[in-house]
């Protein structure tokens, strides 16, 4: 008999609304895989394009949505070699909204001592992205600056911390003076309401007129232009979301007189062996920093895994500051290697090579 577990599924592209929980075949892990009981998972503006139609999962990949997940690890595929019972989070294909979920085990972390699961479900995709394009892509360096729009996202609130951590100067960008008072808190040196300042003229004051040597930007179209005249001469502009839309018009000069670079990235579609390497990068760099809580989570809110629609609607509304968590099984619990995983239904050990 085909094991089955609860879900978050859709039967069709749409608002939130079209969310519903429902039993789907629980995913056996394959060679090099781990199987993790779901306790939290973190959501992504990703999840509500796919839920939208927009952004399917890669091939061979889970339909069910989310990519962030913290668990316990309850079978191993061939060749994995994760203890059973062990507190892991990580970055995974498709399928975090789940009771399980199938993960790379090299994508995944043991949870660092004294976190939750939420906690650490909040971790992966915005390190990954803010390493991989402010660091590796954009070569974000000590002294220079940064200007981070949506500073209260997921991503926003790991950039102000990694930028920062790494000598930077950082200017965000925040929808109300509540985010902005957050911000700052965070580690900002100055923060814009976009909603009552100018953040060109808030950038070029900040530097002395030169403008920023990095952008990091989710927004896209709306805010192109006015990208590019706040960077100085030779910046790089990191695009990393195209919430406003995707068209705008594009003045060559600009960027052939200005020597500016633009500079895309989307994770969804790279190879296993090119996530593994970020994955890396973030165990040596920045996973010793959260564990030692120099780096920190932040965690808007936690929606137990029923209340999935109204989870979305607050990440659509932008409401939020950091990460909106769903929580599957006991999400705030402080993660512990398990001796005697509790009882299930069904009882998982090492997957047959």
């Amino acid at each position: 008999m085909t094991r089955r577990m609860r879900a978050v599924v859709t039967e069709k592209p749409g608002g939130p609304s079209v969310l519903a929980i429902g039993e789907v075949p629980t995913p056996a892990p394959g060679p090099g895989q781990i199987l993790v009981r779901v306790r939290a998972a973190a959501l992504n503006h990703a999840d509500i394009y796919q839920r939208e139609g927009e952004f399917p999962p890669s091939p061979g990949e889970s339909e069910i949505l989310g990519v962030e997940i913290a668990g316990d690890v309850v079978a191993l595929g061939p060749g994995a070699q994760t203890a059973i019972g062990t507190p892991v989070f990580g970055l995974v294909g498709g399928g975090a909204y789940a009771d399980y979920c199938v993960i790379d085990e090299r994508m995944s972390f043991e949870v660092p001592p004294g976190y939750s699961y939420a906690e650490a479900a909040s971790l992966p995709e915005v390190y990954f992205t803010a390493d991989t394009t402010m660091f590796r892509l954009g070569g974000l360096s000590s002294g220079q600056a940064v200007l981070v729009h949506g500073g209260a996202s997921g991503l926003g609130t790991a950039c102000i911390q990694m930028a920062k951590s790494a000598g930077a100067r950082v200017v965000c960008t925040v929808g109300s003076n509540a985010k902005a008072a957050r911000a700052l808190a965070l580690g900002a040196d100055r923060v814009v309401n976009y909603r009552e300042q100018d953040f060109v003229e808030e950038v070029r004051a900040f530097t002395g007129g030169e403008g920023v040597d990095l952008i990091e930007d989710i927004v896209g179209a709306d805010y192109f232009t006015r990208n590019l005249s706040a960077l100085k001469d030779g910046g790089r502009l990191l695009q990393v979301g195209v919430m406003s839309g995707t068209m705008c018009a594009l003045d060559l000069d600009t960027i052939v007189l200005r020597r500016l670079q633009l500079i895309g990235s989307v994770m969804r579609p790279l190879g296993i062996e090119d996530k593994r390497r970020i994955a890396q990068r973030f165990r040596e760099r920045w996973l010793p920093l959260l564990a030692a809580r120099s780096l920190v989570p932040v965690i808007d809110s936690l929606f137990d895994v029923a209340d999935v629609v109204q989870a979305h609607e607050r990440l659509q509304r932008s409401d939020h500051f950091g990460k909106i968590i769903l929580d599957l099984h006991r999400a705030n619990d402080l993660a512990a290697a398990a001796l005697h995983l509790e009882a299930t239904n069904v009882h998982y050990t090492r997957t047959a090579s």
